[in-house]
């Protein structure tokens, strides 16, 4: 399990314990954060689930990112170096204390 803070664009952040093997996102939407909209599901079909990952995390994801994620991140509002989708950072003890950030919107 892992500690994951979210924070909305606004700057209010939400701190919630997410199980190992979820995705982000999925945590997101278990805990009910505003600004992860998940259209898809999780299929990695649409860019609803955008976030910014903290500078100090990024490198330390264990999967990065592939071809289909990073299409979708193409047609994210305001991608950046740091976006990635949040339903392809699947959720592991070394993600404990995780910052993922929301953008002023979502695609």
């Amino acid at each position: 399990m892992a500690k994951i803070t979210y924070i909305e664009h606004s700057g209010k952040s939400h701190t919630h314990d997410v199980p190992n093997e979820l995705t982000v996102m999925e945590g997101a939407l278990q805990n009910n954060i505003p600004g992860i909209d998940a259209d898809c599901g999780g299929a990695c079909a649409c860019a609803t689930c955008h976030v910014y990952v903290d500078a100090k995390w990024f490198k330390k994801l264990a999967n990065k990112k592939e071809n289909a994620e990073q299409d979708m991140l193409d047609v994210a509002f305001e991608p950046n170096e740091f976006s990635r989708l949040s339903c392809q950072i699947t959720v592991t003890d070394d993600l404990d204390g995780l910052v993922v950030k929301m953008p002023s919107k979502q695609a």
